[in-house]
């Protein structure tokens, strides 16, 4: 996939205009001369319960947590880990990203030589009829200068299958300044008794700034206010490795 700012404006514009895009990832390359690797993440949510949480950094992790645990009705599909990084066979560093549990499925099937597509080849979207949300999941693969990445959506066929979609790209394909976007759902649902729908198609071409409080600000402004809940972004240097988060969460202590 090519990825350049030619449509990237009108996907930005596009995505403000969305109430409800539901969780999403971008994957791309910071604006600037300085190479590194972003990774955004937000969550949305519309219920109490999706709504009462934030992200928090935990050394290399950045984990969803309730803000108030005394409100959680269902943990299972809101309390996970979002970002992690494991060591591969060939001694690299993987980041991945998430919106679940299947974080973890990654990293450990990463750590044991499995592919990235071989670890979610046993997962399926999510079991919460009837969105049936998809999981999305990222991976990049830095090394000094390069980065090589891959963006994965298990969403539900009509007939209930899982449909498997994973895309590779690498700098590459990206101007500097632009990333490559999925997001759970397509739009708010159109009634309350009606399925929210899936996001579709190939990920949409975004912009991404220079360094990641920008990135963080530009993002968080887009989202629709009533429904946000939390975004990080990561970046990650690809001259020396070093990791910068900045992170943004709609209820705060």
């Amino acid at each position: 996939m090519a990825l350049t700012q030619e449509a990237a404006g009108e996907n930005m514009a596009a995505l403000a205009e969305n109430p409800y895009p539901g969780r999403g990832i971008v994957i791309g390359r910071a604006a600037g001369e300085i190479a590194s690797t972003v990774h955004v993440y937000w969550v949305m949510g519309r219920s109490e319960n999706s709504r009462n949480r934030q992200l928090v950094q935990d050394g290399d992790t950045v984990k969803t947590q309730a803000f108030d645990p005394s409100k959680v009705k269902d943990p299972s599909l809101i309390i996970y880990n979002a970002f992690a990084t494991v060591l591969d066979g060939e001694g690299r560093v993987n980041h991945v990203v998430s919106n679940g549990d299947q974080t973890d499925t990654v990293v450990d099937g990463l750590g044991s030589g499995i592919s990235f597509e071989g670890s979610l080849i046993e997962r399926t979207y999510e079991p919460d009829a009837p969105n049936f949300t998809p999981r999305i999941t990222g991976l990049s693969i830095p090394e000094p200068g390069f980065a090589r990445h891959a963006l994965s959506m298990i969403s539900r066929r009509p007939n209930g299958e899982p449909r498997r979609q994973t895309g590779w790209f690498d700098d590459a394909d990206m101007e500097p300044g632009v990333g490559a976007c999925i997001h759970t759902y397509a739009s708010d649902s159109p009634s309350p008794e009606a399925p929210i729908p899936s996001f579709t198609g190939e990920p949409r071409t975004v912009l991404l700034d220079a360094d990641p409080e920008t990135t963080a600000d530009r993002y968080w402004e887009i989202l629709n206010r009533a429904n946000r809940v939390a975004l990080v972004v990561k970046q990650i240097s690809l001259i020396d490795q070093t990791v910068q988060y900045a992170i943004r969460n709609q209820l705060q202590h």
